[in-house]
């Protein structure tokens, strides 16, 4: 089973790209981020008619996931439980069923936090609390889990191609990154990490100042995989190139392929 993460950065400004990548990169699975649509407006027909099953969460103008599958989708939740006024839609999961097993897939859409400190800092660290209370309820339940998006989280130095410049910046600031561990070390795996150790292989590039072709970049969209899941990883790669065509987002998408 083939699945990636892609922040396209509003589905109306990708709406001719991400066909294409998706024709050609042909995942089973593919949760995105940042669709700026409510529901009712995001045109599922256009990936209905490449076989795909839609499953979204959407708001206007802001944030926004979906699930896109080749394979049924069930038990779909929408929302991060923990917050019941939060009204941010950033969060989205499904059972989806392989050749032998099910995997327990969330979409999700880390908040940025930016200025730190301040509210909306204050806001992505409680954020960071409930997402670590739904990854240990999906450890509960044993069977293969993945929560893939855009985490606006930078791990490590090695993550960046300037870290210095990400000192103070919420992506990087020290109590980010705690929360990013306390997640991982509940026992859950960084996939591209597992399969690829070479410094400066980034998921974002910003728009502005030749970032991309300077590689001036970051890693902040992850997968990570449940003990049973990660068992099943065969590979993950990032799919570099996209940043360089024709009206991109600033993100590339990011892939697994698991043995389900």
């Amino acid at each position: 089973m083939k699945i990636a993460t892609f922040n396209i950065n509003g589905i109306k400004a990708r709406i001719n790209a991400l066909p294409v990548w998706l024709d050609e990169a042909r995942p089973d699975v593919a949760v995105l981020q940042e669709i700026k649509s409510v529901d009712e407006a995001f045109p599922r027909e256009v990936f209905e008619e490449r076989g795909y099953n839609v499953e979204t969460h959407g708001q206007k103008s802001f944030n926004g996931v979906a699930i896109l599958s080749k394979l049924p989708l069930e038990d779909v939740r929408r929302g991060l439980p923990g917050d019941d006024e939060d009204e941010q839609a950033r969060w989205i999961e499904a059972l989806v069923m392989g050749e032998t097993r099910p995997i327990r897939i969330c979409g999700l859409y880390l908040p940025n936090g930016n200025p730190a400190p301040g509210p909306k800092y204050d806001y992505k660290l409680a954020w960071m609390e409930r997402m670590y209370v739904r990854a240990q309820e999906l450890l509960a339940e044993e069977i293969p889990a993945m929560m893939a998006g855009d985490y606006n989280i930078i791990p490590q130095p090695e993550d960046a191609k300037r870290p210095d410049a990400w000192q103070d910046d919420a992506l990087f600031r020290p109590e980010s990154r705690a929360a990013f561990r306390k997640i991982l070390n509940l026992g859950f795996t960084d996939a591209f990490r597992a399969r690829n150790q070479l410094p400066e292989q980034f998921s974002f590039w910003d728009y502005q100042a030749g970032a991309w072709n300077r590689n001036d970049g970051i890693r902040i969209d992850h997968l990570l995989l449940s003990p049973q899941a990660a068992d099943c990883l065969t590979e993950c790669k990032i799919d570099f190139e996209i940043r360089g065509r024709e009206k991109p987002s600033d993100h590339v998408p990011v892939w697994v392929e698991l043995d389900l």
